[in-house]
């Protein structure tokens, strides 16, 4: 009779190790998919090209899963090692704090949260279990970590100088890659606005004010009541302007977009989503919306999964590229790959160079390929992070 408390005991213990060793892989594995697509031929004209490029890319949900960014996962889409392969200088890594149950393109409520469990799943610190705030300073304090285990290779970017220092370094080493904090829906300043300013002390430099469903400081495009900036969002807006925070407007509603593009002084970016012109999506841009963010000086980040380009190959984020160009000009177009978001892609970030062919393929000039894959980005950041 004694044997069973052990035998239970060793039950316990084993069911503990399947959820916290393996769920957590389990789940991303399912979720972070490279279904290969069909890539275009690489010329040896464009390999030399792309050695040359200073590529950036507006969005990465990296920090959010349990990996070691220094180390080559057999998962996702992210990592150093992969960044390094696809010649990246500057990547973008987003804080997903909250995401509802069933979460859609169309209504969402902000009632349920799929990432509670994932935070106690993935033995996060238990500060994280309850608090968004704190899941966002963890997702700094992870960024941080891989920097300073680095041995120099990833450098943490938080003004304009980081960034001049970062691309100065690369002409000697194109290995050394940048990573920049942002915020995917401020439901994590908890409705208090000097909470921004704990998120900028960590490291934050861009934020999108909401994510999948609405919250205090704006609507979403997906959420119920879809509404504009609250009194809240006004301030927040205008606390990241003069602080030096990107706003982003990707998944704000239509009406929270209008105001945005009301009050807004300095570039605004949409980092990761498409164009309804080529992807009939209401995850998308309209036309008027990006003349609306082109005005600003900012830009629209081109996504690689098929809800934002209807479909999964490099032709089909150069057919938004070329709408975007074709509308307001090349200078107003980037990369938002949205990469390790819960998306299935046709290539990891090791295999940029798809996009690069793709864009010689469409007959764009050298000049302005060096703008879409990171020249625009890194401008407009050079812009936004200098506090007013």
């Amino acid at each position: 009779m004694k044997k069973w408390p052990w035998i239970a005991g060793g039950v316990l213990a084993l069911g503990a190790i399947g959820f916290f060793g393996v769920a957590p892989a389990y789940v991303e594995g399912s979720m972070n998919i490279v279904q290969p697509a069909e890539l275009p031929r690489i010329s040896e004209d464009t390999r030399k090209l792309h050695a040359s490029l200073q590529i950036a890319d507006m969005h990465s949900d990296t920090l959010m899963w349990r990996r070691d960014l220094l180390d080559r996962a057999s998962r996702g889409q992210v990592d150093l090692p992969r960044l390094q392969e696809g010649n990246v200088a500057l990547q973008i890594f987003s804080s997903v704090t909250k995401t509802p149950k069933g979460q859609n393109y169309d209504a969402n409520s902000g009632e349920t949260d799929n990432i509670t469990l994932l935070t106690v799943a993935q033995l996060q610190p238990p500060r994280t279990w309850n608090s968004l705030l704190e899941r966002s300073l963890y997702h700094s304090q992870k960024l941080h970590s891989a920097a300073e285990r680095s041995g120099g290779q990833l450098r943490v970017i938080r003004t304009p100088a980081d960034l001049d220092h970062l691309l100065t370094a690369r002409a000697t080493n194109s290995k050394l890659v940048g990573g920049m904090l942002s915020i995917e829906g401020l439901q994590d300043l908890e409705g208090q606005i000097g909470n921004l300013d704990k998120l900028y002390a960590a490291g934050f430099r861009m934020a999108g004010l909401a994510h999948f469903f609405d919250n205090d400081v704006a609507g979403s495009m997906h959420g119920e009541a879809k509404t504009g900036l609250t009194p809240l969002g006004f301030q927040v807006l205008a606390r990241m302007e003069k602080l030096g925070m990107v706003v982003d407007v990707a998944h704000s509603s239509h009406a929270a977009l209008a105001d945005i593009l009301r009050v807004a002084r300095r570039p605004l970016v949409s980092s990761h989503g498409g164009v309804q012109a080529t992807c009939n999506v209401n995850r998308n841009l309209t036309d008027d919306e990006i003349r609306g963010i082109a005005r600003t000086g900012g830009l629209i980040g081109i996504g690689y999964w098929d809800a934002a380009v209807c479909g999964t190959r490099p032709a089909d984020v150069v057919r938004a590229i070329a709408h975007v160009r074709a509308l307001v000009g090349i200078d107003h177009v980037g990369l938002g790959s949205d990469f390790d978001g819960a998306v299935t892609t046709g290539w990891d970030t090791s295999q940029l160079i798809a996009i690069t062919q793709a864009l010689v393929d469409a007959g764009f000039k050298q000049d302005e390929i060096r703008k879409v894959m990171g020249g625009n980005v890194l401008r407009v950041l050079r812009a936004g992070l200098a506090p007013m």
